[in-house]
């Protein structure tokens, strides 16, 4: 039986653990990991029942924590959501697997042969919020990418990450594959997450996933590289040239679809000529669905909404609110979004493709888009099987995070009894 309190020890333990795991992951072969992902959906499934449970029990500790109504969400675990967590599995088991995948090759003047191939990272630590989704969605893709991989599921979640870890832990058993390929960190205890980020002896990158103050603790703190977004402050802008269903329809399900999720929208920028067609109907439609809009003066106008303040520009609010202003051109929107975007994703409405070429090439964002819900900011609607998280960084990952991103790459240069004058 392990000592929960001697944090330490415990964490030591679980990083050698998964660094001799990573070691046999690096060449296990891919029909075996397809295999732990195919028959850890299966569990997931067939134990569907029990981890509904165990999510009943997180709910009401989250409710006594007092957890807004979008953190519940995000918690939330039923029959539905259990089967997108089984499709996400099975999706991640059928894609290609990256290890070894040539990504260049080339021959040179001196008679080497060279390729550079993709290959492990390691061990990931993986550090997460509320959604106990992510225990699946992060074992599996770091196993997809032969990387092993410590996860440490938030307080709230902690029931059904465990019941959900049990059920990966099978698809590896019956594949032959270590069962400390994923391991879960067995405690509450916070003290875990500062060791997980100072454990370079055994973790090679950090992924954390969640609000700002977990995503800027990690990054204050981890003396592991660390792929990260801070937050998901998303803007519409809403061009002259918009469509106005397609404005009305990628607006509210941008917003209203889930509001806890990165991807929601958070600030939509109106030009000024539209304000009266286009930007009345968005508005009053946002109201009609129970969504509190701050406005500038000049929105204002329109029964219902609320002022905005300063503190409203450069808001991730995580909830049924949004802020709304008009612009007078395209670039002072692009003005607006490159002063207060956190670069995770951003999205133009307009027929114009002079005016979506323009906001493409100013604005430097992780994912930008054109006449698409911003909620489509997600690995598995990237085709990825699922996502780890978002990393809005400029070293090595950026937007979603699935499997390929997870790997390095390594050169391969052959020569024959080649010799260098």
């Amino acid at each position: 039986m392990k000592d929960m309190t001697d944090i330490p020890t415990l964490m030591q333990d679980l990083g050698a653990r998964a660094k001799a795991a990573a070691g046999a992951l690096a060449f296990a072969p891919a029909e075996k990991k397809t295999t732990a992902l195919m028959a850890a959906a299966d569990a997931v499934w067939t134990q569907r029942a029990q981890i509904i449970e165990a999510n009943k029990r997180d709910l009401e500790f989250g409710r006594d924590k007092g957890l807004t109504d979008a953190m519940m969400d995000r918690l939330l675990l039923d029959e539905s959501r259990i089967k997108g967590i089984v499709d996400g599995l099975r999706a991640v088991a059928g894609q290609d697997d990256p290890v070894g995948a040539v990504m260049e090759e080339w021959d040179r003047p001196s008679g080497l042969h060279i390729q550079r191939v993709r290959t492990p990272l390691g061990v990931i630590g993986v550090i997460y919020e509320s959604r106990p989704n992510v225990t699946a969605d992060a074992g599996a893709l770091c196993l997809k990418a032969g990387n092993a991989v410590i996860l440490r599921g938030g307080s709230e979640s902690f029931h059904s990450s465990t019941a959900i870890h049990a059920c990966l832990v099978e698809g590896l058993r019956a594949a032959g594959l270590p069962a400390d390929a994923i391991q879960l960190v067995p405690t509450r205890d916070r003290a875990a997450v500062s060791e997980l980020l100072t454990m370079t002896d055994y973790v090679d990158v950090i992924v954390p996933r969640g609000g700002k103050g977990l995503v800027g603790l990690v990054q204050r703190e981890a003396r592991v590289p660390v792929f990260a977004h801070l937050e998901g402050i998303v803007h519409i802008y809403v061009d002259k040239d918009a469509d106005p269903v397609k404005s009305l329809n990628v607006i509210l399900n941008a917003k209203t679809r889930r509001t806890g999720i990165c991807g929601a929208a958070e600030c939509l920028l109106i030009h000024k000529n539209v304000v009266d067609t286009i930007g009345q109907g968005v508005i009053r439609a946002l109201l009609d669905a129970g969504v509190e809009v701050r406005v500038d003066e000049t929105l204002q106008a329109i029964d219902g909404t609320v002022a905005a303040t300063d503190a409203d520009w450069g808001c991730e609010y995580l909830d049924s609110i949004i802020a709304a202003r008009v612009v007078d051109d395209l670039d002072a929107a692009i003005a607006h979004i490159n002063t207060y975007s956190s670069n995770h994703t951003d999205c133009i409405l307009t027929e114009d493709d002079a005016a979506a070429d323009r906001f493409f090439e100013r604005i430097d964002s992780a994912i930008l888009m054109r006449n698409a819900s911003t909620q489509f900011a997600d690995g598995g609607e990237f085709g990825m099987g699922a996502e780890i998280g978002i990393a809005t960084g400029k070293m090595h990952a950026r937007g979603p995070v699935g499997a390929q991103q997870l790997t390095s790459f390594k050169y391969l240069v052959v020569g024959d009894g080649t010799t260098r004058g």
